[in-house]
């Protein structure tokens, strides 16, 4: 298709309903959230027109706007601005929102969607730091789909407590009152520091790294969660979920695509995203707020060439390991920063090869309806780090999409690996 062209109409500032009260200004960030890159995090929503709908396509779009002004209430630092690394200034000064437009077809776009395109759908760059807490752009395309483009701050909310405020923001949008009030205690449960120990640095250079996605159908995943299982009785799982499996697919071709699988004298390691809220004793539920997530790194042996005990089990090990001590070995001893700090410089030298994975399976993505019906087709755009790897289910057959930021040089030998590819699905998105 031809080059994408977005233009913008209008822009605006959604502010919350109802005024947030004096007493709930000041939202504290938590030691999580301190140590968290100050960078927007993205997700992008294709929504087809709704022949059924009851409102035209201007009422909707007035529709989103209202209910995003209610759910603004109920989640008031989202309409703040994020001040020094400390707290929200809960001053309702609203979310940033573009209205755009585009020159396809929804249905033309999806055909084989171009990558590189997507951020053409955000109000703003990844990187494009400031006080912000949430931004939305809604774009029409000229059969009358639309494609609902939104950047978070991540030092303010983890994807569960992101996808709790797309949750009633939907409710809203529907006439639902079926919402559950979100709960602002993170800093009290993770006490802030008044100078973090460990700064993250916002990414590289934009134009090293190269988005690619790659579609796993259930089939697939199927053979993966075969391929990695293991006959040890002894073992509770023996079969790894659809995530291991996957993650340990993808890391062992990611290994061979950089060389590191012939090279004994590198480091390998692994990272996956643990939500801490299952994980306290007692459990917390999805409606605490902020980030309450943490990365939990395994070094990975390939002493064996089992798939199970050299990826899956380490795997394992190092997310059950995430809960309340887990925090406070990375405030009390800083064993934990140290770790990141230091696997951070080795891999500027090449010492260490590291992968990390985020799992946004399971998440409702495609129950989000903000008075459009439900989304077509989800995803995320280029990110900021490379050797980052985000799992998004399929919206039918129980199948995974891998969306694979690497470095050029490595995504070139990754994306012509023939046994990878031998267990890739087409990448044309169903309009069905």
């Amino acid at each position: 298709m031809a080059v994408l062209d977005v233009e913008v109409i209008t822009k605006d500032t959604i502010k919350p309903s109802s005024p947030t009260p004096d007493h709930l200004r000041r939202y504290n960030l938590s030691f999580i959230d301190q140590i968290t890159p100050q960078i927007f995090m993205p997700l992008v929503l294709f929504y087809p027109r709704d022949s059924n709908a009851h409102l035209n396509n201007i009422d909707c779009q007035d529709n989103i706007k209202t209910s995003l002004s209610k759910a603004l209430t109920l989640f008031y630092p989202m309409a703040g601005r994020v001040k020094d690394n400390s707290h929200v200034d809960c001053n309702d000064e609203g979310v940033h929102y573009v209205e755009a437009k585009t020159n396809c077809n929804l249905s033309e776009f999806l055909e084989d969607p171009n990558l590189v395109e997507l951020n053409k759908f955000l109000p703003y760059e990844l990187d494009d730091v400031n006080e912000v807490a949430l931004a939305v752009q809604v774009t029409s395309f000229s059969c009358g789909g639309i494609v609902i483009g939104l950047v978070f701050a991540h030092k303010v909310s983890d994807a569960s407590s992101f996808f709790s405020f797309l949750n009633t923001w939907s409710a809203l949008a529907c006439g639902s009152n079926d919402i559950t009030n979100p709960r602002f205690e993170s800093a009290m449960i993770f006490p802030p520091e008044k100078f973090p120990s460990y700064s993250p640095s916002r990414g590289i250079a934009k134009n090293k790294i190269v988005l690619k996605r790659f579609v796993f159908d259930s089939s697939a995943i199927s053979a993966l969660r075969a391929k990695y299982s293991t006959n040890n009785t002894s073992i509770e799982y023996p079969r790894p979920t659809r995530v291991e499996a996957l993650s340990a697919f993808i890391f062992d071709h990611f290994l061979a695509a950089t060389g590191a699988d012939a090279d004994t004298n590198k480091v390998c390691t692994l990272f996956h995203i643990a939500n801490l809220r299952t994980r306290m004793d007692p459990p917390l539920s999805n409606n605490f707020f902020g980030n309450m997530s943490l990365s939990t790194g395994s070094v990975i042996s390939r002493k064996t060439g089992d798939g199970f005990h050299d990826i899956v089990i380490p795997m394992r090990d190092s997310i059950r390991k995430a809960d309340i001590d887990y925090v406070k070995s990375f405030r009390e001893d800083g064993a934990s920063l140290r770790f990141m700090s230091e696997n951070a410089e080795r891999l500027k030298k090449g010492e260490v090869v590291s992968l990390a994975f985020t799992s946004l399976c399971r998440f409702p993505i495609y129950e989000i309806n903000l008075g459009w019906g439900k989304p077509i087709w989800a995803g995320s755009v280029r990110l900021l780090y490379t050797n980052l790897v985000t799992f998004f289910d399929t919206k039918s057959g129980n199948g995974i999409e891998a969306w694979i930021n690497l470095d050029e040089k490595d995504m070139a030998k990754l994306e012509v690996d023939k046994e990878l590819l031998a267990y890739v699905s087409s990448n044309k998105v169903s309009v069905m």
